[in-house]
């Protein structure tokens, strides 16, 4: 099997920030790389991430696939430019309360919004290390400057902005599994097979019994959080 050709990153860092050259010579470009980016968008949000090839991007415009690497070497470069198109509104956090968690929490609350309206967004943006954008690092940047004032070292700083990231994207990823028939219908099933092994597992039945599964007016991402932040004050404390 032949070797896949390496990428040039360097290329994909100068189209993400916008320092590629630009022709002297021949015709005006009739794209650009943020309105193929702005197609890929509408079909992935429409479809998924699965859905987006340089072809079906080129049908939009009505021209050939070959016309498109004029502008974008490849998927892998067009799917950091749909990322860095959809995380244009780095998240101003100056609104929320005073503070490093409040600060934190907003972050966290925007970065499941926009991932709520881009499902793509977490398969996009899965933790290999991909290139990133001025936007991209943007959210990241916020997410420091929210912790900066609680003292800790930037290392411990950046391992807690990747379980805060890391529980957003958690989150989303069961509201996007959810189903609600399919639910009643696991704790139907679920309630049959307890019904006849409840002796095999005693801890579950009487968890279910006290209604741990009942519906619960708790917001969960909320809940995580909180959890999560108070055990960074709990390292604060300690530092």
């Amino acid at each position: 099997m032949a070797k896949e050709k390496a990428r040039d990153l360097r290329a994909g860092i100068a189209l993400l920030w916008g320092e590629q050259e630009q022709p002297t010579r021949g015709p005006k470009p009739s794209l650009t790389p943020r309105r193929i980016a702005e197609a890929a968008v509408a079909i992935a949000d429409a479809e998924d991430l699965a859905a987006v090839s340089m072809s079906k991007v080129a049908a939009e415009f009505g021209v050939s696939a070959m016309a498109l690497y004029r502008y974008v070497p490849g998927k892998a470069e067009l799917v950091e430019l749909m990322v860095e198109s959809v995380l244009t509104e780095v998240p101003d956090l100056s609104a929320a309360a005073s503070g490093w968690r409040p600060r934190i929490v907003e972050w966290a609350r925007q970065s499941e919004r926009i991932h709520r309206a881009h499902p793509w967004l977490l398969a996009a943006t899965s933790m290999r290390r991909q290139v990133m954008g001025p936007n991209q690092l943007g959210w990241l940047d916020a997410a420091l400057a929210a912790l900066e004032p609680t003292g800790l070292t930037a290392g411990q700083q950046h391992r807690v902005f990747v379980l805060v990231a890391g529980f957003v994207r958690t989150r989303v990823q069961q509201l996007l599994d959810f189903d609600e028939e399919h639910s009643q219908e696991w704790n139907r099933l679920t309630g049959e097979l307890l019904d006849r092994h409840a002796d095999r597992f005693p801890a579950l039945t009487r968890a279910i019994a006290a209604g741990a599964f009942a519906p619960d007016p708790v917001d969960p991402l909320e809940f995580g959080l909180d959890r999560i932040l108070d055990g960074v004050q709990t390292l604060i404390d300690l530092s």
